[in-house]
């Protein structure tokens, strides 16, 4: 294969992925924005826990969820979409009382194991990370707040 023919293909995969990327953008699934109303929270025992459940859970397990620019393309639009929708499901605290909330056992051991938040989450929202004594507090906190 000559050099003239490798950049030929080259610059024709290049415009192909162009195109697909373009078209990707036009599939509507994780454009959708709007947050459900806040029906009911749980009595938080401190602004403290509050502070916490919102830096590092609301996103993704509430309906407050700030959505990024990135949110807005595809396909990691697709992404965020997925993983707000199925963090509201299986924990939501803007519907409490719903029945869509975890144990406080599996809970506080998700929080402290550091499956959550996860470490995607915190490289694009460093602000997340929690350490060793906030992770103490926020558990401590939503113990005394969800029981």
């Amino acid at each position: 294969m000559t050099v003239k023919k490798i950049i030929r293909l080259a610059l024709l995969t290049l415009v192909a992925l162009v195109l697909l990327f373009g078209l990707i953008q036009l599939i509507p699934l994780g454009k959708d924005h709007v947050n459900p109303p806040v029906l009911a929270e749980p009595n938080w025992d401190s602004p403290q826990t509050l502070a916490l459940v919102r830096r590092s859970c609301f996103d993704c397990h509430s309906n407050e969820t700030v959505w990024p620019w990135y949110s807005n393309i595809a396909p990691v639009s697709w992404l965020v979409y997925r993983d707000t929708i199925n963090g509201r499901e299986h924990l939501n605290f803007s519907e409490w009382g719903r029945g869509n909330q975890e144990g406080l056992d599996e809970l506080a051991q998700t929080i402290e194991s550091g499956e959550m938040p996860p470490f995607i989450y915190i490289i694009q929202h460093p602000n997340a990370k929690l350490s060793p004594a906030e992770k103490q507090a926020l558990i401590t906190g939503l113990q005394a707040s969800l029981r």
